[in-house]
C-alpha cells in the first residue's frame, strides 16, 4: 500500500496545482516536467507518484466543481485528507474566479453578436464522465457543492448577464430587434422571487421566462432550485426553462431544460420548515 502523505506534502502540491491551474486558465504557458522536478526535491516523492497525486487533485476538483488542470485527467482513489487539503487551498484564495473574464464574455456577446455554445443535456450516452459519477456525486453531496455555487453571488450574475446578452443577440439576429429591446433582467431590475431570472422572447413572440444557473463546473455538477422556481416551472412549463451554464471560468458552454425537472433529474429535498405544536 502506498505511503499516506502528510498534510505538509499535501498542501504543497495543491498549492503547485494550483499555480498551474490559475495559469492554465489565464492561458499562461507552463512546464509541468519542470514544476514536477523542484516538487520532488522538495517532498522527496518520485516524478510518478507526484504526477498521479496531481490527477487525484483533477478528481477532487472535479467532485467539488471547480475546473481541473487539462493535462491531469481526473483519477479516483485517494485519501479523504486530500480532499481537506484542497478545501484549505480554496478557502485561502478568496478571490478563486472572480468572474472577471465573463463580463468580458457578455459585453462580447452585445457588441460582437457571439453567442454562447449550446448542446444536448448531458446523458451517459452522449457524454460519458470521466470517472466513476456515483464516487464525484458523494464528493458533491459531502462538501454541498451545489451551495457553495449558489452562494457565489459574483458567479450567478456573470452568468445570467450572460445569458441576457445571448437572448438579445439572438432576437436581433432572427430580425426581432423590437422584441430585443424588451428583454428584462428579471433578478436585476424588479427582485428575486419571480422564479425564474431573465424575461425574454421567442421570435414569434411568445415569452420565455429562463432560470439561469451557472457552475465553473463540468456539466453534471449539482445546482440548488427554490420550491418557487419549480412552482412556477409547473404552472408556466410552456414559458419556463432553466439555462445551465457550466466550464463557466475556462470555455463557458451551455444547455437548456425544460419542464418537467424531474424527468432530466433527480430532485432531493434539502431543507424543511419546522413550525411547533
Amino acid at each position: 500500500m502506498a505511503e499516506v502523505w502528510s498534510d505538509r506534502e499535501i498542501d504543497l502540491i495543491v498549492a503547485d496545482y494550483g499555480a498551474m491551474l490559475r495559469d492554465e486558465l489565464a492561458g499562461r504557458s507552463f512546464n509541468k516536467a519542470a514544476r514536477n522536478r523542484d516538487l520532488q526535491a522538495v517532498i522527496g516523492r518520485s516524478k510518478g507518484s507526484i504526477e498521479f497525486k496531481h490527477q487525484n487533485i483533477s478528481a477532487v476538483l472535479l467532485g467539488l466543481g471547480q475546473p481541473w488542470v487539462e493535462g491531469y485527467k481526473p483519477a479516483a482513489n485517494f485519501q479523504g485528507a486530500l480532499v481537506d487539503g484542497v478545501l484549505r487551498w480554496l478557502e485561502a484564495q478568496p478571490d478563486w474566479l472572480l468572474p472577471t473574464p465573463q463580463v468580458s464574455l457578455g459585453q462580447g456577446i452585445a457588441q460582437q453578436g457571439t453567442a454562447l455554445q449550446f448542446g444536448p443535456p448531458p446523458a451517459l450516452r452522449n457524454e460519458p464522465p470521466p470517472i466513476d459519477p456515483t464516487f464525484i456525486a458523494a464528493i458533491g453531496r459531502k462538501y454541498d457543492v451545489a451551495e457553495r455555487d449558489a452562494r457565489n453571488r459574483a458567479l450567478g450574475r456573470a452568468g445570467e448577464e450572460c445569458v441576457l446578452h445571448h437572448e438579445r443577440g439572438a432576437l436581433k439576429t432572427a430580425g426581432r430587434e423590437d422584441l430585443a429591446d424588451k428583454v428584462r433582467w428579471t433578478s436585476v431590475q424588479d427582485g428575486d422571487g419571480f422564479g425564474f431570472d431573465i424575461l425574454s422572447y421567442e421570435p414569434d413572440g411568445r415569452e420565455k421566462l429562463i432560470e439561469v444557473k451557472t457552475t465553473n463546473g463540468w456539466e453534471r455538477t449539482p445546482f440548488h432550485i427554490s420550491r418557487n422556481e419549480l412552482a412556477v416551472a409547473d404552472a408556466r412549463h410552456e414559458e419556463w426553462c432553466l439555462m445551465r451554464l457550466w466550464n463557466f471560468a475556462r470555455a463557458p458552454s451551455a444547455f437548456t431544460l425544460r419542464p418537467p425537472l424531474g424527468d432530466h433529474a433527480q430532485l432531493t429535498a434539502t431543507s424543511f420548515i419546522a413550525e411547533l405544536h
